[in-house]
């Protein structure tokens, strides 16, 4: 019976492994889109939300597109008012991140958290580092990025989660 067992689970593994490879996939994938950005300001465009696609839950990517018709929509109406949402929108950083290293995903179920360190680094000042993570859904079509957790804590920088950030933006909109 052990070794029934023992070999369920030894089965088992490659399995894992594949889905932490989609996992890591999804997120590395994700990150080079925001990586080939000069800079990230604000709710993503809808020529660039189609470059972060393959990387996006439908929710997520229903949830940009609603608040980037939102932005539009706040902005026809307070001509001289600022956008409702600037600075980089995929890290807690206002300024964004420079470089990323993905940690270890886990998974729950058809779910998953990735943590990410970041760096932001400027000539002639100290580079700052904190971590977010990125959770994961797993979709007919793969692993894709559902959510973003903030974790950098900056006085000035994003708290909370992407979503909550988005709800905001649909809230104050008119």
């Amino acid at each position: 019976m052990r070794k029934a067992l023992f070999l369920a689970a030894l089965l088992a593994l490659p399995a894992l492994a594949a889905d932490d490879g989609g996992m890591r996939d999804a997120a590395n994938g994700f990150y080079g889109v925001y990586k080939s950005v000069s800079l990230s300001d604000g709710i993503p465009d809808d020529k660039l939300r189609a470059r972060y696609e393959p990387f996006l839950s439908p929710a997520l990517d229903q949830a940009l597109s609603a608040a980037l018709a939102a932005q539009h929509s706040f902005a026809a109406a307070n001509k001289d008012a600022p956008p409702l949402l600037e600075g980089d929108l995929f890290t807690s950083m206002f300024e964004g991140a420079t470089s990323w290293k993905l940690s270890a995903c886990s998974a729950s179920g058809n779910t998953a958290r990735c943590p990410v360190i970041f760096t932001h680094a400027e000539a002639g000042h100290p580079a700052l580092t904190w971590t977010d993570a990125l959770l994961l859904v797993n979709t007919p079509q793969g692993w894709r990025v559902d959510d973003v957790v903030y974790g950098g804590g900056f006085q000035f920088g994003n708290t909370g989660k992407l979503s909550d950030t988005l709800r905001t933006v649909l809230r104050e909109a008119p």
